[in-house]
């Protein structure tokens, strides 16, 4: 392996669920060394890190050997029969099949290539309008007024959520996501269970009055989930409802991200932003090297299913796997040189959205929103710049901006 990109921290006892100072605010070091000292590491816990591209690649794709079920991890961390229990076992990305397979098999044939395409206009006017708020500004918000906006325009229109009930649903999916990471306090894990009842109690009202008045089955998800119900093992009303929260949850978080980490890279590069400038049609391989390079989702996760081999190391069955995502997209036995941001590079086979059958279902959709996002803003305000006073996420599984603040012109 190349140590081109290596910057030599030391990973000796290196534990995701207490990490060094620093980490959360810059992995990047680690990663590195990670993968140049210890690719597969156990942790004190039992568990194990995973880094390399190769390594990932290969779990994502076997999923017999490597399960996404989430019970026995999850029922010491949220309690067996909690609100975060009951949703994150429930949900499509910690399901195996048959549930995942019913669940994707709705979501994939509402989101096929003539639909995404039926979505663009509404999504430009979307991100023009946003535009057009913040014109004439002396600072913005890239995050609170402008990127995370247009994932919930866009997935609260997927279920045909009213405009005016969707501003609860980006507190709701900060905290449920938030649960996710490796280590939580009894403040984070006491949200993260509100906000799954509060959801829940919502989409319950909801449902109940889609039930009464079907949505058009073309273009409304919800009104395809709800068809989907009953006793011939498609879903039933606790998995109907902890997949709407799923695909409201996933479709904003990841996306905003991915929109706010590409505003912040082009900011931080300023030859790669003048030469996007200049040739504007290289707006999609800048996406997919955004979503490479700082990967709004750094963490997955998998569960040996019988013992495996990882690396050099012998696995026991039922041991829980941190596939480091973050990690496997700087690998450089998968990139050269990783550790630069190009925005041309070719090819790209990064992990951003997983991979095998569990590969992310919205990816087409994330990449439309990031694409126009991007593409509009820098149009509009080639000269934005960020200012000081960045917030960021402070999240280990999830890489992104709180708070983004810049002038546009």
């Amino acid at each position: 392996m190349s140590n081109a990109a290596y910057r030599p921290v030391s990973v000796e006892g290196f534990d995701l669920a207490n990490p060094p100072e620093g980490f959360i605010a810059d992995p990047f070091p680690y990663y590195d060394a990670l993968l140049h000292d210890a690719p597969v590491l156990p942790q004190p816990d039992g568990s194990l890190l995973v880094c390399r591209h190769a390594d990932l690649d290969r779990i994502y794709r076997d999923t017999t050997l490597f399960s996404s079920d989430k019970k026995r991890v999850f029922a010491p961390k949220y309690g067996a029969g909690s609100p975060l229990f009951e949703h994150h076992t429930t949900s499509l990305v910690f399901s195996d099949p048959p549930l995942h397979t019913r669940v994707r098999k709705i979501m994939t044939s509402a989101l096929t290539p003539r639909a995404i395409s039926r979505m663009e206009p509404g999504l430009i006017e979307t991100v023009d309008h946003l535009l057009n708020s913040m014109a004439g500004s002396g600072e913005v918000d890239l995050i609170g007024d402008f990127a995370a906006s247009i994932p919930i325009q866009i997935i609260g229109n997927l279920l045909d959520v009213p405009l005016e009930e969707r501003a609860p649903l980006r507190d709701w999916s900060l905290a449920i996501l938030g649960a996710l990471e490796p280590a939580l306090s009894e403040a984070q894990l006491a949200a993260g269970h509100r906000a799954v009842e509060e959801f829940k109690d919502y989409l319950q009202d909801l449902i109940a009055r889609r039930r009464a008045r079907p949505g058009d089955i073309e273009t409304d998800v919800l009104t395809r989930l709800i068809r989907g119900e009953g006793a011939d093992g498609t879903l039933s009303e606790v998995e109907l409802i902890q997949n709407c929260i799923f695909i409201l949850n996933a479709g904003h978080e990841t996306t905003t991200n991915l929109i706010g980490n590409g505003l912040a890279l082009l900011n931080d590069h300023p030859e790669q932003r003048r030469r996007l400038l200049e040739e504007p049609e290289l707006i999609k391989p800048a996406v997919e090297e955004v979503l490479r390079f700082r990967s709004p989702n750094q963490l997955g996760n998998r569960e040996t299913t019988a013992e495996a081999e990882i690396g050099s190391i012998r696995v026991p069955a039922g041991t829980n796997l941190h596939l480091v995502i973050g990690a496997a997209n700087r690998d450089p036995g998968a990139f050269e040189n990783p550790a630069e941001f190009d925005i041309a590079r070719t090819p790209n086979r990064h992990l951003a959205f997983a991979g095998g059958p569990h590969v992310c279902v919205g990816l087409t959709l994330a990449r439309l929103e990031g694409k126009i996002a991007i593409e509009r803003l820098l149009r509009r305000f080639p000269d934005y710049r960020i200012l000081p006073g960045r917030v960021p996420g402070g999240r280990i599984r999830f890489r992104g901006y709180a708070r983004l603040p810049a002038a546009l012109g």
